[in-house]
């Protein structure tokens, strides 16, 4: 009897030892042992395709910037600076030098424009030898504004593009440049009518009219993009 019961007590231990060993191997194989590695390689594969796919240039770009820095633009086709990852991080840094300069000499112009307001209007009521003094200062100042303005302007003009588009809709970005649409048109304007004026006097309301809208403008831009 005692046989017969330690019989049957090693029968059941070792049928439950094989259900525990069958059920740990079930569950070892209910586990997909390639999951792991297989998403990560799916991740990081996924993170490769999207750093390639990446653009290196902006959708939008000024014809400016196109012109020079587009896939076709000039400094490509003449392979002074190729088109590549490396060479765009690179041309971010110019970006961001040029782009400080821009600042630095825009509060420049816009101070040439404040003495070229003051000495304009003393221009105006000036006669005889006073007139000659103030209007060669006058000229002189202007032709510094010209060249300070106009190197202003290309600097950012040129600059290389930045690495994406804007977003939708109104920004100082924006602003300052729709301003700076007026303000340019208005120092075309104001340079023409001062050559005018040697010839008809009468044209001098229009160009203090259109000096005025530049200033106006130029001012606006400077506060839109800092504030």
């Amino acid at each position: 009897m005692k046989k017969f019961f330690c019989w049957i007590v090693c029968s059941l231990w070792l049928i439950t030892a094989v259900r525990a060993q069958d059920s740990t191997a079930v569950r070892r194989d209910s586990i997909p042992a390639n999951t792991t590695s297989t998403g990560a390689d799916d991740l990081l594969a996924g993170l490769t395709d999207s750093t390639e796919a990446a653009p290196l240039l902006p959708k939008h770009m000024i014809f400016t910037q196109r012109a020079f820095w587009g896939p076709k633009g000039l400094l490509r086709v003449m392979n002074v600076a190729p088109l590549t990852s490396e060479g765009r991080i690179k041309e971010l840094k110019v970006r961001r030098t040029m782009l400080r300069t821009h600042q630095i000499l825009g509060f420049v112009t816009l101070a040439g424009f404040v003495a070229q307001g003051i000495v304009g209007s003393k221009l105006y009521n000036a006669t005889g030898e006073d007139y000659r003094r103030i209007k060669n200062k006058h000229e002189m100042l202007a032709t510094g504004i010209n060249i300070v303005y106009t190197t202003t302007a290309l600097l950012s003009l040129t600059a290389p593009p930045k690495m994406v588009s804007e977003r939708r809709g109104l920004s100082s970005i924006k602003i300052h440049k729709y301003l700076a649409v007026v303000h340019m048109a208005g120092m075309v304007a104001t340079n023409i009518l001062a050559r005018a004026i040697q010839d008809d006097y009468s044209l001098k309301p229009y160009h203090r009219a259109a000096a005025y809208t530049t200033f106006g403008a130029f001012a606006a831009s400077i506060i839109a993009i800092k504030f």
